[in-house]
Formats: C-alpha cells, sequence, structure tokens
C-alpha cells in the first residue's frame, strides 16, 4: 500500500513538473533563432559619369545608397512624346498583355502563399461524425488463434484541435519568408510592366522610323523613275548611250528591292506590337506615319531616388530578405517542437445513444507520440539544409550587387548616348545637306553635259544613304530615351497612380 502512494505521489509529480514546463516552453514561442535582416552595402559611384559634362558644377546628380522604393509613383511617362497614338497603344498593351497577365497571376499565387503561411500560427480544427466497424483477432485477447472472437461497431462525433507552439521562430521565420517572396513578385510584376511599356514605346518608334525610310525610297523610286524617263528620251535623241539607260534602268530596280526590303522589317515590327498589345497580327493596323525628330531630353540634375525605384533591384534585394528568413527556418529544426493537440466529443457502441450524456469522451496529446519532441541524429540533414539556405543567401547577395551595378552600367550607357547624340545629329545634318547639294548639282550638270552619268549615280546613292542615316538617328533618339527612363526606373513625374495587380 505504501509502494501504492509513492508511486502515485512520484507520478502526480512528474505530470505537476510537466505540467509547469508548459508555460516556460510557451514563453519561448515566437523567440526566433534566424538571423536579423539587415541589407548588403553596395559600391556607389559619386555621381553620373556620362551625365557629368553635360551638367554644372554641383549639379551630376549624386548617387545614395540604393534603396528599393519600387512603390513610388511613376506616371505615365510615355506621355512627354506627346503622341495620342502611342497613349492608346499603352493602354491597350495594360489591358490586354498575356505576359502581364502571367506576371499578375504570379503575383496572386505569392500572395496566397503569404495566407497558407500565416495560417500556422492560429489552431487547427476539425470535426467529424461516422461509424467504424471493428473485429479483433482472438490472439490479440490472448485467446487460441481459432477460439471465439467478436466484432464491435464504434459510433463517434469528435471534434479535435491542434497547435504548433513557434518555440523557435519556424512559423515566424517562414510568414517572412513568404512574406518577402510576395514582395519580391510584386517588384517583378512592375518589372514585366516597366519592360512593357518601354518595349511598346520602342516598338512603336521602330514602325515609325521604317515609315520614314519607307517614305524616302518612296520619293527615290519616284525621282529615279523620272530620270529613267528622261535618260530614255535623250537616248532616243541620240545624245547618250545605251550604257547610261541600262545604269539608270539598274539604280532604279535597286531602288524599288531596297524599298520591299524595308517593308517586309516594318510588316515583321507592326506583327511583334501587335503580340504585344495581346492580338494577332491579322487583328492589327498600324497607319504609316514617317517619326519626327523627338526633342525631348531627361531633366538635368535626375534625383537617384529615380534609380532606386527599379523594380528588378527591389526584387533582387527581397529576394535577399526571403532567403535570410529561410536561414530561420532551417535552424529551428534544431531545437525542440511543441504540438498541442486536443479531441472531443462522443461515441457509443449504438446510434441512438450517441448524444447521450454518458457517451462524452475527450483527449489530451497527441494520439501517436508526444507532444514535445527533440532532434537527436539526422545523418546531417537538417545542417545541410541550414547549409543550403546559407549558400542561397550568398547567391542572392551576388545577385542583388550584380543588379545593382548593371543598374549603373545601364544609365551610364544611355546618359552617354544621349548626350553624344546631340553632336551626333548635327554632324549628320550637315552631311545629308552638303549629301543633298552634291546630288542636285551632279543632276543639273549632267543635263548640260558636263559630268558623266556615274557621277550623277554616286551623288545620288550618298543623299539615300545620308537621308537613312538622319532617319535611323531620329529613332535612334526615340528609343534612348525610352531606354533611360527604363533604366530609371520609370518617368520622374508623380501625378498618375501605379497600375498594379491586386
Amino acid at each position: 500500500m505504501t509502494n501504492t502512494m509513492q508511486n502515485g505521489r512520484a507520478a502526480s509529480g512528474r505530470a505537476a513538473l510537466g505540467y509547469a514546463l508548459i508555460p516556460l516552453l510557451l514563453a519561448l514561442a515566437g523567440c526566433a533563432v534566424g538571423p536579423d535582416y539587415h541589407r548588403p552595402q553596395v559600391d556607389m559611384p559619386a555621381a553620373y559619369k556620362e551625365a557629368a559634362p553635360a551638367l554644372p558644377t554641383g549639379q551630376a546628380g549624386s548617387w545614395q545608397q540604393a534603396r528599393p522604393a519600387e512603390s513610388a509613383l511613376r506616371g505615365q511617362w510615355w506621355k512627354i512624346f506627346g503622341d495620342p497614338t502611342l497613349d492608346a497603344l499603352e493602354t491597350q498593351a495594360q489591358d490586354a498583355n498575356q505576359s502581364l497577365k502571367a506576371a499578375a497571376a504570379r503575383l496572386g499565387q505569392a500572395r496566397a502563399l503569404v495566407r497558407d503561411a500565416k495560417s500556422d500560427r492560429y489552431p487547427q480544427l476539425d470535426a467529424g461524425f461516422g461509424p467504424t466497424r471493428e473485429r479483433a483477432s482472438p490472439a490479440s485477447q490472448g485467446r487460441p488463434d481459432n477460439g471465439a472472437a467478436t466484432s464491435s461497431t464504434l459510433w463517434r462525433a469528435q471534434a479535435s484541435v491542434s497547435y504548433e507552439a513557434d518555440l523557435f521562430g519556424r512559423v515566424a521565420s517562414s510568414v517572412q519568408a513568404a512574406t518577402a517572396d510576395a514582395q519580391q513578385s510584386a517588384a517583378l510584376y512592375r518589372s514585366v510592366l516597366l519592360a512593357l511599356q518601354a518595349d511598346v514605346a520602342q516598338g512603336y518608334f521602330q514602325v515609325r522610323e521604317l515609315d520614314a525610310e519607307l517614305q524616302i525610297y518612296r520619293r527615290t523610286v519616284d525621282l529615279r523613275r523620272k530620270t529613267v524617263d528622261l535618260i530614255r528620251h535623250r537616248y532616243d535623241a541620240g545624245d547618250v548611250g545605251e550604257l547610261d539607260l541600262d545604269r539608270a534602268r539598274a539604280d532604279l530596280e535597286s531602288a524599288r528591292a531596297e524599298q520591299a526590303g524595308i517593308a517586309r522589317k516594318r510588316a515583321a515590327a507592326e506583327h511583334a506590337l501587335a503580340v504585344m498589345l495581346g492580338k494577332a497580327p491579322a487583328e492589327f493596323s498600324l497607319p504609316a506615319r514617317p517619326i519626327s525628330r523627338i526633342a525631348i531630353d531627361i531633366p538635368a540634375g535626375l534625383p537617384s531616388s529615380l534609380l532606386e525605384r527599379r523594380p528588378d533591384i527591389a526584387a533582387a534585394e527581397r529576394a535577399m530578405a526571403a532567403a535570410n528568413a529561410r536561414i530561420g527556418v532551417a535552424k529551428s529544426a534544431f531545437f525542440p517542437s511543441l504540438m498541442l493537440t486536443g479531441a472531443g466529443g462522443l461515441e457509443s457502441s449504438a446510434l441512438g445513444d450517441l448524444f447521450n450524456w454518458s457517451s462524452r469522451t475527450f483527449l489530451l496529446g497527441p494520439l501517436v507520440g508526444t507532444a514535445l519532441s527533440l532532434p537527436i541524429f539526422d545523418g546531417g540533414r537538417r545542417q545541410a539544409n541550414l547549409d543550403r539556405a546559407r549558400a542561397v543567401y550568398k547567391e542572392d547577395v551576388a545577385d542583388y550587387r550584380q543588379t545593382v551595378l548593371t543598374a549603373f552600367r545601364e544609365v551610364e550607357d544611355n546618359l552617354a548616348s544621349l548626350r553624344l547624340l546631340h553632336g551626333q545629329t548635327a554632324a549628320q545634318d550637315a552631311a545629308l545637306q552638303a549629301a543633298t547639294r552634291a546630288a542636285q548639282l551632279s543632276q543639273a550638270q549632267y543635263r548640260e553635259g558636263a559630268v558623266s552619268y556615274l557621277d550623277v549615280l554616286d551623288a545620288d546613292r550618298t543623299a539615300l544613304q545620308q537621308q537613312r542615316a538622319s532617319a535611323r538617328l531620329d529613332g535612334d533618339r526615340a528609343s534612348t530615351v525610352v531606354s533611360l527612363i527604363r533604366a530609371l526606373g520609370g518617368g520622374w513625374g508623380q501625378d498618375a497612380p501605379r497600375v498594379a495587380a491586386e
């Protein structure tokens, strides 16, 4: 009797100790073991290299530490071109482009995963109802194998609850990682949006540039046709030989062939633009309109915060934050986990007795295993997972720094292109003016018999080459402005709402 009482007291003491440990373990909940996240430092140049020569002293646009601010309003930057057709194309692309819709769907998936991760913060409650039919073997009841056995039916209606106490921050780190992933997806969505806007603008200006070249060739073909008619009359009159007539015909057909080649490029560019608008090429047609010279420059002294708003930089930074949080998830696997479970309901052998008060039943604690589990040995699996998480974080840090460097290069490239295009355009205008004058003089001198037709051909081809070069420079200038805006993360206006996926 004494031993029984002592055993009972010992058991009660162990139970009391166990229950006393539960508040302590719960107090540990939320004690994350993962590393605190700090954005890594990157080396910054003091100023824009390519913009400095063109800016007054002290206004070279000093850089700051790149802090993602991609959610800032960018405005409808393409409206600086003052082209209603381009405005309409941008709106159509944002409404119907399939790549943008796919990016929005990926953002929706990431946001759903955040809600999934957050659900682990709350208890899980389930309910069930139904019968079970069981026949125990004679051996399980201590009888001979060929002994009698009975069958039984058990009706059960119960609710069960389970909750994982977040002792060492596994759940919190998982939520942080999922949240950072969702923020990365949002930044990637805005990156796709910005790329689409820029691609539509550049595709549009490419079509306009080809329209300008087609216009040049239409005038050239018309001029050369008139030249062939003139030489034919002179040939019929015996003033020139057949060689000049054949050369004129060859020059005319060469211009027609080149005109067809440009028309082919124009058709392909229009088809590509149609796809960006979410349309089949057969459903889209852009009326011909030659490009005009774009007289827009990015304002001097752009604030460095524009670069900070690049969505690809924000996405790379959020990837680092997610990888850092997953280090915490991997670390938490080395520490104990506490799962609190319970079930309560009604059980009876007959359905009619199921809802009697005497049929009540409950269970506190796990059905199998233990509530508190401590990992001891797993052959190095947890350490491997932790090493992998740390390596992923290092990779994301390198990717982030490379993304920032790439952003610097793209901005510098486009600043240099825009600055150097001024001088190139001025020189090209002078070359075009001289070539046009030379072509006019050669035509006049040929009619007077002062020069041969070879001189006319050479001057005419040079003038055509300079006209095409001028049209291409106008297209390059428009494309470079778009590229610089894209490199800076969008326009500098703050007056238009941001398009976002919900």
